[in-house]
């Protein structure tokens, strides 16, 4: 009889263990997803504000080529012909650059459509 009353208080000693190393555990995770939320919160608010700085940015210059588009374009169109006068090689390079990107953008645009 002894011997299983010791046995007995030893496997309830050892279940009330466990149960307390799993709640532990329960707890650290608990306390571990906190803080993932919490980061993922920062990470959030970061994001916003460099969203709101990038639109910003962009806004400034925006209204300036909408209204001097014509001027932009002749500059642009200066430049060329000034390219095609100095070293037409260059200037092929630049098309086959300029060729590559739109083929890559269409690229992506059919991978997104079929997405």
């Amino acid at each position: 009889m002894r011997q299983n009353k010791e046995i007995s208080h030893y496997i309830l000693f050892l279940y009330e263990n466990y149960i307390k190393i799993t709640y532990y555990t329960i707890y650290q995770r608990i306390m571990d997803n906190e803080d993932l939320i919490n980061k993922l919160k920062i990470y959030e608010e970061e994001n916003t504000k460099l969203k709101e700085q990038l639109d910003k940015y962009k806004n400034l210059h925006k209204p300036y080529y909408e209204k001097n588009k014509e001027i932009v374009n002749e500059k642009a169109k200066e430049r060329l012909k000034k390219i095609r006068k100095e070293d037409p090689d260059k200037l092929k390079e630049i098309n086959r650059k300029a060729y590559l990107k739109r083929k890559e953008k269409m690229k992506e645009l059919k991978n997104n459509e079929n997405i």
